[in-house]
């Protein structure tokens, strides 16, 4: 049995054709498509080159991680890929994350010190483990 061709509306498809193209439009005002016309597509931490299908593997970082902060220079953006993007976020958080502990703690922020009692068992190094 042979399936017969369907013909397409030509006013749907010029629809989809118009959404498409509008689709488009709105991407290239988004600032990654901005950034991507902008930067050479490297990564600008590891130098990595991207070409074809493996553009999608850069992402747009904000410099001073303010995603409203858009200027058309794109001076607020760097190109980079996946794995340094995520790098370079888990380095803000850590850093974040070590300005909210105490200044006085050096627990790194758990609550608990592991090794506190340690030092009173240990002896001095003035004096002697030698018993005599």
């Amino acid at each position: 049995m042979r399936l017969r061709k369907q013909s397409v509306d030509p006013e749907k498809r010029a629809q989809v054709l118009a959404d498409a193209l509008k689709s488009k439009a709105g991407r290239e005002q988004g600032y990654r498509e901005r950034a991507l016309r902008l930067f050479p597509h490297l990564c600008g931490r590891c130098g990595r080159e991207f070409t074809g299908a493996r553009i999608s593997e850069l992402t747009v970082h904000h410099k001073d991680n303010d995603h409203n902060n858009n200027p058309p220079a794109g001076s607020h953006w760097e190109l980079l890929c996946r794995a340094c993007h995520d790098r370079e976020h888990h380095d803000v958080d850590a850093l974040a994350n070590e300005a909210e502990a105490p200044a006085n703690s050096s627990s790194g922020g758990l609550g608990f010190e592991a090794f506190a009692k340690l030092k009173d068992l240990l002896p001095d190094v003035g004096e002697s483990t030698d018993p005599k």
